[in-house]
């Protein structure tokens, strides 16, 4: 008797997991509506680090460019992390995705910032447990002055910058310094990370969608002097201001935001990763696609 249950169970669980047509099984993805224009090349940096490990598979998904537009991946890093890089553009390969042209690891900054059109700046030494922005200055200075050297040497003209690692403003103040070849209006900090936090709070708070969000602004430094914005800001077409009280915008929103930094490192014991590679492809993808 058991062995006819075991018998009837095994067939059912056979009929359970069968697909409904062979097709399922082994088939690449399509490459339907890709187009035929030259693939963008796309940098990197820090790219064997957990920030870009984040990053690398939406930008090969189409995330960042668009579901029909074939990239080359620069992946950047020291000469230390070389090894790491190929096990990350092995997992990439294995992903077998229709847009990824080629994966090139790199240390070679004359190999890594060749004919670049979008460069994701993610290396940069990372902030510990106690750490203020300011004590990160001596050490990713030297390191952005040699990039930015590297991308007036290498990189296209056009190329478009974030500068995701902190100081970032100051970070990319150097590398714009140093780039001279290229447009000061080429390169940018990210504070959308900040903005999306705002979001998150805004839409908790009022039991709303982030999209439901509009006219939200983050001025000034990317560190907890930061100010995010509400007074024009609008919650499903309503003043956000109305819906929200003095006292909780003062004392809880603003040093929230300010502050979700540490608080993620307090919480989890390093530095924010996935949300920071989220924030900065919305930053790159609106910033070359538009945001409407």
């Amino acid at each position: 008797m058991l062995n006819k249950i075991i018998k009837t169970q095994a067939q059912r669980s056979t009929q359970i997991i069968r697909p409904a047509s062979s097709s399922f099984w082994g088939k690449a993805a399509s490459d339907e509506g890709i187009s035929d224009a030259p693939p963008m090349r796309v940098a990197v940096t820090g790219a064997a680090g957990n920030i870009a490990y984040s990053i690398l598979y939406r930008l090969a998904a189409g995330e960042f460019l668009g579901k029909n537009q074939r990239i080359i991946l620069h992946l950047i890093d020291l000469p230390f992390a070389e090894k790491a890089l190929t096990g990350v553009r092995a997992e990439l390969h294995d992903c077998a995705f229709p847009l990824l042209d080629e994966v090139i690891c790199t240390s070679d900054p004359a190999v890594g910032w060749k004919d670049v059109d979008f460069a994701f700046m993610v290396g940069a030494k990372p902030r510990g447990p106690g750490m203020e922005r300011a004590q990160l200055l001596g050490d990713n200075g030297k390191i952005f002055v040699d990039v930015g050297k590297a991308m007036d040497d290498h990189a296209k003209r056009t190329c478009k910058t974030i500068v995701v690692g902190n100081p970032a403003n100051t970070n990319c103040l150097i590398l714009q310094n140093y780039a001279k070849g290229i447009n000061s209006d080429q390169f940018t900090a990210m504070t959308r990370l900040d903005h999306n936090r705002a979001l998150t709070q805004l839409a908790l708070k009022t039991g709303t969608k982030t999209t439901d969000i509009e006219k939200l602004c983050i001025w000034g430094n990317h560190s907890p002097t930061m100010y995010p914005d509400v007074r024009n800001c609008t919650i499903a077409g309503k003043e956000a201001n109305s819906l929200i009280d003095e006292d909780w915008k003062i004392n809880e929103f603003t040093p929230r935001v300010q502050k979700r930094g540490a608080e993620i490192i307090d919480l989890r014991g390093a530095s924010s990763a996935a949300s920071a590679g989220s924030a900065s492809i919305d930053h790159m993808r609106d910033w070359v696609a538009g945001s409407d």
